[in-house]
């Protein structure tokens, strides 16, 4: 079978089964009695199973079948869900998404996986050894000697049969491991079920069947005029059929069986009949949002994003073309042109925001991975921690979603590991043994903020300090004069951020130098905000998109430069004579702010064209709570500008995020602000 073409699509569907049973595993944890989520997490898993099957990761395949062994065995009420339980599945869970990793990667999926299918097989054999009190051991004995739960109706009628003189019979019928049409052998072997009698009960259920959503076994009770051997034979003759076992079902010992156990009423029995009527419930509550949802999924189609970049690569070619014909129709001033232009500017408009949306996606995913992250650390660390997620919905360019993710784990684990104490810690300071960390996304304004929350210790303003003088990261003469939120931030300085000072700083700072130039790698900024012994808060700033953005074009001599507009604050003239001087540096007065100036020419090294008059024009910038005044020569005005990559071998120069074609096919360089404000 040529499977090539569909493996991008199994590789997808792969993860969102993976992530799903990691999602109901924790689930699961929390609510160890509810077997609706067990179910729930077998489907995923079987069908994970199938598909790897058919695709021919015969690894990935095993490997999910000896997990499903053991969640059979927690659905049929066989083992108990404990923590160490959950850890094994856990654990093989990490090995199968290694496994599709490396699949995607273009591997063969193989892993070394003796130990964790070693230790999954330990569970399912000691499975035997647990044996249930009371009410489940006459349900134990009822099911091995029949094997069927039936309702009112098929007693009713399997009583009649055999009053009639018909044959009551349980078949055992089971596919082929490789079987791949499985709902086709089904519908073959009803078939004959049909022709020979009638089928009382199937388990799984008809509907389950037609769906595949049975591993390779299922059983009915049939009523027949034919004998059993008779029957076996005819089933027998379907091909991908393994095994076929028949056997007598005795209504009278059934019914028995059952008063037995109706007699026997227990709390244990009183539960399990109220799991059973949630079970129900749940079920029946979570179809119709099932039915709404493949409603829903037939109107969505799922395209690769190879392709929605190429398109969003020719939308860039089209903006860059739409200024060239709004420049040209400016100069040449025909009202026909102008009318056509503004048109086709209004559509090319409405088309870039249905090319950004489509490129837009729910940090969901990226969140998705990190309560099973802190279920781990807390563990590891012996700490106690409640992970509140909070706007998960919230939509990011999927450019910024494929780069946040590593930061948001440094600064989780940074958070878990630095910031929240120990139980022993926080009963002593009089707080809950719990440590709480919230993750919160929202919208606002053309960016997107992320915040990283816990109740931690805090940030120790002196113990800061000091290390970053020891460190001389600053002087003692600077430490007098730092803000709260200056002091903060020195933790995200490269020379703060070493491992020597992880042990001694109570606070933070592993590795927090490489988040923050990420993060501002992105267009973005990061904030911390602490109290000591109440906690920290780690508030990220991201841009919708990085593709197109709006600049304000400058002239620096006969250069043109973009500046992005999300940092500028304002623009200015201010005479030479209102130019003052602090620590050898030109700075102004703006609105009661000393504001230093940067002198572009100097630092972008243009050549000196232009002669100099009395006045300065000012882009005033600001870099969190640092403002700067960057010199330019003239203002050209604002401008939607496509971003693009200097390539790597230009990766690195100073001040420069990027570059972008004008109307008039010049390029311009786009300015990073952020390293110019200090």
């Amino acid at each position: 079978m040529e499977t090539n073409q569909y493996l991008e699509i199994f590789i997808d569907e792969s993860k969102e089964h993976l992530q799903s049973i990691n999602d109901r595993l924790l689930d699961l944890e929390k609510n160890p009695q509810d077997l609706a989520i067990v179910g729930e997490i077998f489907r995923s898993a079987h069908t994970l199973k199938g598909m790897s099957a058919t695709m021919g990761y015969q690894d990935l395949s095993n490997l999910t079948h000896q997990m499903e062994n053991v969640l059979d065995g927690v659905r049929s009420e066989r083992i108990c869900v404990d923590s160490a339980m959950l850890d094994v599945v856990f654990d093989s869970v990490d090995d199968l998404e290694a496994m599709v990793m490396d699949i995607a990667g273009g591997g063969t999926g193989e892993r070394d996986v003796e130990r964790i299918v070693a230790l999954l097989q330990t569970i399912e054999s000691e499975e035997t050894g647990e044996v249930k009190v009371g009410v489940n051991r006459a349900i134990h004995k009822t099911n091995l000697d029949n094997p069927v739960e039936l309702d009112e109706f098929a007693l009713t009628v399997l009583e009649q049969s055999k009053e009639q003189g018909l044959n009551n019979l349980i078949v055992h019928v089971s596919l082929r491991e490789d079987c791949l049409l499985k709902a086709a052998r089904v519908y073959m072997v009803f078939d004959v079920f049909e022709q020979a009698g009638e089928v009382v009960q199937s388990t799984p259920s008809v509907e389950e069947l037609e769906n595949e959503k049975f591993e390779t076994s299922f059983q009915v009770v049939f009523v027949t005029n034919d004998q059993a051997e008779d029957l076996k034979n005819k089933i027998m003759k379907i091909s991908e059929i393994e095994d076929v076992h028949t056997s007598v079902f005795d209504v009278d010992a059934y019914t028995s069986a059952l008063s037995d156990r109706d007699l026997q009423p227990s709390l244990e029995t009183e539960e399990k009949v109220v799991a059973k009527q949630e079970k129900s419930t749940l079920e029946k509550q979570s179809t119709t949002p099932k039915q709404k949802e493949n409603q829903a999924a037939n109107k969505t189609i799922r395209v690769n994003i190879d392709r929605l970049d190429v398109l969003m690569n020719l939308f860039e070619e089209l903006v860059i073309d739409r200024g060239r014909l709004e420049q040209i129709s400016n100069e040449l001033d025909h009202n026909d042109l102008k009318d056509t232009v503004e048109r086709m500017s209004r559509v090319s408009g409405d088309l870039q925001t249905i090319i950004l949306n489509m490129r837009m996606v729910s940090i969901e995913q990226v969140f998705n991975r990190f309560p099973r992250m802190v279920r781990q650390l807390s563990r590891d660390l012996n700490k106690e921690i409640d992970l509140q997620i909070i706007g998960a919905e919230t939509e990011l360019d999927r450019t910024v979603i494929d780069e946040i993710g590593d930061p948001l784990v440094h600064l989780i684990r940074n958070a878990l590991d630095h910031g929240i104490e120990s139980p022993e810690e926080r009963k002593q300071k009089g707080k809950q043994v719990t440590g709480k960390l919230e993750l919160k996304a929202y919208h606002s304004g053309n960016h997107v903020f992320i915040e990283i929350t816990d109740d931690g210790a805090g940030i120790h303003r002196e113990r800061v300090i000091q290390k970053a003088i020891s460190n001389h990261v600053i002087t003692e003469e600077q430490a007098v004069h730092l803000s709260d939120k200056q002091v903060y931030e020195l933790i995200m300085e490269s020379g703060f951020s070493t491992a020597e000072t992880i042990s001694d700083v109570s606070g933070r700072g592993v590795g927090l130098d490489v988040v923050k130039n990420t993060i501002e790698s992105l267009g973005g900024r990061i904030e911390i905000d602490s109290e000591l012994d109440r906690g920290s808060i780690f508030s990220i700033q991201l841009p919708l998109t990085l593709s197109i953005i709006s600049v304000m074009l400058v002239e620096v001599q006969r250069e043109k430069y973009a500046i992005p507009l999300s940092s500028i604050i304002e623009t200015a003239i201010i005479n030479k004579k209102d130019v003052m001087h602090a620590h050898n540096k030109k700075v102004i007065d703006f609105r009661g702010n000393i504001v230093p100036l940067v002198f572009l020419k100097d630092i972008l090294e243009t050549p000196q064209t232009l002669e100099e008059d009395g006045d300065y024009l000012l882009v005033i910038a600001r870099k969190g709570d640092k403002m700067a005044g960057f010199v330019v020569d003239s203002f050209i005005g604002q401008q939607e500008v496509v971003l693009k990559s200097l390539g790597d071998y230009l990766s690195g120069v100073f001040a420069i995020s990027g570059a972008t074609i004008l109307g008039n096919g010049q390029v311009a360089l786009i300015l990073d602000s952020n390293a110019l404000v200090k």
